[in-house]
């Protein structure tokens, strides 16, 4: 039963393959923004993955966050998921970032519950 409370919580290195230079999204070899967003919505997605019916899946609809401080390459990130809010299929949550020396993102995240195959069969068929 998905009720409010719900954590999770994934870890990644800063790797030359997750910087900004390389993911396109700036020039510097720190932690790109777009992977600090795909590892909130991993931490997110994966916290209520097992709270799902047979079938069931999630996906991504909203990323608000704030990119507050940089990550240099080497160190570990950590992102951190709260489910707030449950209404009908739509799942909120507050989701933050850190690296080894405080607080690097957060935000707001939202997600849908959805038939995995209906909703893979729609945009097969688009």
């Amino acid at each position: 039963m998905l009720a409010t409370g719900i954590q999770g919580e994934k870890k990644e290195q800063v790797t030359q393959e997750n910087t900004a230079l390389t993911m396109k999204s700036g020039a510097l070899k720190v932690y790109a923004t777009p992977a600090m967003i795909a590892l909130m919505e991993q931490a997110a997605y994966t916290s209520v993955a097992g709270e799902l019916e047979e079938g069931q899946g999630t996906v991504g609809t909203l990323m608000n966050v704030s990119h507050i401080s940089a990550t240099p390459v080497g160190m570990e990130v950590t992102a951190k998921s709260e489910l707030v809010k449950v209404d009908g299929r739509k799942l909120v949550f507050h989701v933050e970032a850190y690296d080894e020396r405080g607080k690097i993102g957060e935000g707001e995240h939202e997600r849908f519950i959805i038939d995995n195959e209906k909703f893979q069969n729609k945009a097969d068929n688009k």
